[in-house]
């Protein structure tokens, strides 16, 4: 997210930039839109402008979020490849996104908001979801072209999902264990790659 050029667009980015920091340092619930606003040096009607509640700018910020992650992981199937090239260059990717420390940060701060909202909660399970959407569309794809067998690309996004973020990702999250490097991360994605292409490769 690079700095914008209009006075509004500046205090908006400022306002996210101050929010990300003190829900990343101090949780949701502790998180005051006074410290926020001090932090963004703006005033506290110039934050309400910009985003009507304190709610309203935590969903921001984790659309910005969701957004850069769908961003790095937006790959079209491509029928010349081999599709576990492919397979492993998307899944290295989505790795590397979940070793970054702002990610897992936030990431935290949503889970814990959301298990003191149920609604919260289901938001940010639809954000989750709208974002794995990509690669969805890469394994329709394949089934169409015949590289992976036709059968449920829902499911079998979630069998990735859970071969992958039971490793890297909710160990680092739940148990605050180390993220995994680059060999290990290259590592689970072979194996990873491997598992789910032994059932679905054609």
């Amino acid at each position: 997210m690079t700095s914008p050029v209009r006075l509004t667009d500046r205090k908006r980015y400022a306002i996210i930039q101050a929010a990300i920091v003190e829900f990343r340092a101090n949780g949701f619930e502790a998180t005051s839109v006074d410290k926020v606003a001090a932090r963004a040096e703006v005033s506290k009607r110039t934050l309400y402008n910009h985003f009507p509640s304190k709610d309203e700018l935590f969903a921001a910020i984790l659309h910005i979020l969701w957004e850069s992650s769908a961003s790095q992981l937006a790959r079209a199937y491509e029928p010349g490849r081999p599709v576990r090239d492919q397979l492993l260059e998307l899944l290295q990717g989505k790795l590397a996104m979940l070793a970054d420390d702002s990610f897992l940060a936030l990431a935290r701060v949503a889970i814990a908001a959301g298990l003191n909202s149920p609604e919260r909660a289901q938001e940010i399970v639809a954000r989750i979801g709208e974002k794995d959407g990509g690669l969805a569309d890469w394994i329709r794809a394949a089934q169409k072209a015949g590289a992976l067998k036709a059968g449920d690309a829902a499911l079998a996004v979630k069998q990735l999902e859970c071969l992958v973020k039971g490793v890297a990702f909710w160990p680092q999250v739940a148990m605050g264990q180390p993220v995994l490097n680059a060999r290990a991360q290259k590592q689970l994605a072979v194996a990873t790659v491997d598992l789910f292409l032994s059932y679905y490769e054609s």
